[in-house]
This record gives structure tokens, C-alpha cells and sequence, in this order.
């Protein structure tokens, strides 16, 4: 059985930083991009930042320059390190490992960015 296990969240003030973890198991995602999405109460999950197999990275345009996806192979784990926080960053983050045949999500981590 595949399972994607997000840790890492939290309750972090403005202007803070968090790393994100997500740990694969049941196969090997190597050869696969793994991406972080997050969800806001009464928003849609929305692309946060992928990373390829081979490391080419995207990011969307809210958290350039502020967060850092990586990954590592061997452990089969994603990261996703955050920096100057803002209140607009919380929300719940998932792990998302896209394969040709289907997507494997993970159950989220909350983030939650407030004084």
C-alpha cells in the first residue's frame, strides 16, 4: 500500500520558518515529481511547489524566494522548507507523488501562521 506521511506543521509566528516533511512508503518515487499543495478553510488546494526526478523545480508565484521544495531519493521523502511566514500562508499542507498511472496524496499537515 502507498502512503505519503506529511509532518512538520504547526503554529509559528510571522515572519518564522517551518520545514515540511512528507515520507513515501509502498514504492519508490525516484523517478516521479513530487509536489506540496496547500489548502486554505473555504479556499481550493492550490499548487504550492513541485519538484522533478531529475530536480527542476516550480514554485507558485505567492512563495518565490520565500520557500524551498528538495527531496531525497534514498529516503524517499520530500521537503518543503518555509521562510517569512505570513498569516496567508496558513493552511493545510498535502504531499502529492504523481505517477503515470495515478496521483497518491497524503492526509496534510497544518500550518497555521499567527501572532
Amino acid at each position: 500500500q502507498v502512503q505519503l506521511v506529511e509532518s512538520g506543521g504547526g503554529l509559528v509566528q510571522p515572519g518564522g520558518s517551518l520545514r515540511l516533511s512528507c515520507a513515501a512508503s509502498g514504492r519508490s518515487f525516484s523517478g516521479n515529481t513530487l509536489g506540496w499543495y496547500r489548502q486554505a478553510p473555504g479556499k481550493e488546494r492550490e499548487l504550492v511547489a513541485h519538484i522533478t526526478s531529475a530536480g527542476y523545480t516550480i514554485y507558485a508565484d505567492s512563495v518565490k524566494g520565500r520557500f524551498t521544495i528538495s527531496r531525497d531519493n534514498a529516503k524517499n521523502t520530500v521537503y518543503l522548507q518555509m521562510n517569512s511566514l505570513k498569516p496567508e500562508d496558513s493552511a493545510v499542507y498535502f504531499c502529492r507523488g504523481i505517477t503515470t498511472a495515478m496521483n497518491y496524496w497524503g492526509l496534510g499537515t497544518l500550518v497555521t501562521v499567527a501572532s
